[in-house]
């Protein structure tokens, strides 16, 4: 999966600091593929893109779980009931406390594409697969430096 030696990903990185992602139109269906320049300006887009929207979706959850909030305390007559309705709320509750800290992963990766370090394991300076990127466009590291990183962090809890 790693696609170059760490130089090689270095000038790949200064390159794309000079692009910009703001004026980029993306091509109807397009897809980052394999056979294209690493992290050009249509990749650059479309990960911006991709986040963007994710980002915005978490807000637009947000907004619904505040107005639902907002509508009043449990209004439930059974106490089993109520303490049902508590405990939705408990997890609706937690899942927006990570839903907020992925928010802020994703205004991390949007301000790496702004960088110009967007794609590049920040532990190795290797790029990152697109495939790993579709799947997290949050990723920090290549699969095998987390993994790598996972290992380390096991045989630490276990001392």
């Amino acid at each position: 999966m790693l696609e170059s030696v760490v130089a090689s990903s270095a000038k790949k990185k200064s390159n794309s600091k000079n692009m910009t992602t703001n004026d980029v139109v993306l091509p109807d269906g397009y897809h980052p593929a394999d056979d294209e320049e690493f992290m050009n300006e249509l990749q650059l887009a479309y990960f911006k893109q991709l986040l963007e929207t994710w980002k915005q979706e978490i807000i637009d959850e947000s907004k619904e779980t505040l107005a639902h909030l907002q509508d009043g305390p449990i209004q439930e007559a059974d106490l089993n009931d109520r303490a049902s309705s508590e405990t939705d709320w408990g997890l609706e509750l937690r899942t927006r406390d990570r839903q907020r800290k992925l928010t802020s992963k994703i205004n991390a990766a949007l301000q790496r594409i702004e960088d110009g370090e967007y794609g590049y394991c920040q532990v190795t300076g290797e790029p990152i697969s697109l495939e790993r990127l579709k799947a997290r466009p949050i990723a920090t590291m290549t699969v095998e430096a987390q993994e790598a990183h996972e290992r380390n962090e096991k045989i630490s809890r276990d001392q």
